[in-house]
């Protein structure tokens, strides 16, 4: 299974890059033309985004009471970002590799998965706070619309759901068993035809079901700690925001905070709720569209999204093909 898994990624994968082939050659060609000095800085800019995310989840595995070293962590998190990229699941597709390595070095499962199930709320808490800001200045410059916010409200439906499933963990685990057991009868059910067995096994629904509960009733020792995630996650989006600057500043392109601010909102609004991986051809369409109702000339703006892109989403792309490969050739020692 685990071969299959693996097979299927570096499908995905490369049917990923051959879907945007296009893309990436008007990539190239606008990167020559950039000030390289800004590049480099939003280069420098995501790779400490990349650290930051791996601190998040070191924390998060805190709470839970799970340990991880710095190293292993970095590369987990940048390959489990890696998978999320190629799979339009909304975050959910890197959590399975996180769950996988715990299977593979005998840690709790259920504990890994609401470490997973956490990230996205606090991923989605802090994305909605910006949202919030940028929806003013949208608002403000009469440049919101409807679609923003049914996607906007999605995510937020989205984040509540996954906080509603954390409370039955905790509440009810053998509530929660049940419904995963369902969900797993589901699945095989699917899949049989073409697996000719069950893919899941529905006895250990509930075996996870009482991990998750283990792993949520052990934040609530940890009090002050589960604010550190949330901070560590609206550091990424500062990062992310200076890394849309520099791509102003490498194509010289004027620009006020109400612009950084409204165009970073929504471009990330349509990355996750996108149904294409990474939002590939939904964020390339609306974010120049939506820097141009911010007054930046429509050319200008589609090669900011460019740059932007590049850095965002090919940069940590390659990143993680390397470390999801490394990852996977790494003999599974077991964790403190």
């Amino acid at each position: 299974m685990r071969k299959i898994i693996i097979a299927i990624v570096a499908l995905l994968a490369m049917a990923f890059v051959f879907f945007s082939f296009t893309e990436l050659q008007d990539i190239v060609s606008v990167l020559r033309t950039s000030k390289f000095v800004f590049l480099l800085v939003a280069i420098f800019i995501e790779i400490l985004c990349m650290f930051n995310t791996a601190a998040t989840f070191e924390a998060i595995y805190r709470l839970v009471g799970l340990t991880e070293s710095h190293g292993r962590m970095f590369l987990m998190t940048t390959a489990a970002n890696f998978v999320s990229m190629v799979a339009p699941s909304g975050g959910f597709g890197g959590i399975a590799i996180l769950v996988d390595e715990a299977r593979q070095r005998n840690i709790s499962a259920g504990r890994v998965m609401v470490v997973g199930a956490l990230y996205l709320i606090y991923e989605y808490a802090s994305l909605l706070l910006v949202l919030v800001l940028g929806f003013i200045i949208l608002i403000q410059r009469e440049t919101l619309n409807t679609g923003e916010l049914i996607a906007a409200g999605f995510l937020l439906a989205l984040a509540l759901t996954i906080g509603a499933i954390l409370v039955l963990a905790y509440r009810s685990p053998k509530q929660l068993g049940k419904l995963l057991a369902n969900l797993s009868g589901l699945v095989n059910r699917m899949l049989r035809p073409f697996l000719r067995r069950d893919a899941l096994k529905i006895e250990n629904a509930y075996h996870f079901s009482n991990e998750m509960a283990e792993g949520i009733a052990t934040m609530r020792k940890e009090g002050k700690r589960l604010v550190w995630p949330f901070l560590f996650t609206l550091n990424n989006k500062a990062l992310l925001i200076a890394v849309l600057t520099c791509s102003f500043l490498a194509l010289d392109t004027p620009f006020t905070f109400g612009t950084i601010i409204g165009g970073f909102s929504i471009s990330y609004l349509f990355f996750y709720v996108s149904p294409t991986p990474s939002g590939v051809g939904f964020v390339e369409g609306i974010l120049p569209s939506a820097l141009n109702t911010l007054r930046v000339p429509f050319t200008q703006a589609v090669l900011i999204t460019l740059v932007f892109r590049a850095v965002t989403l090919w940069f940590p792309f390659a990143v993680g093909a390397v470390t999801f490969r490394i990852l996977q050739n790494q003999p599974k020692a077991v964790a403190n």
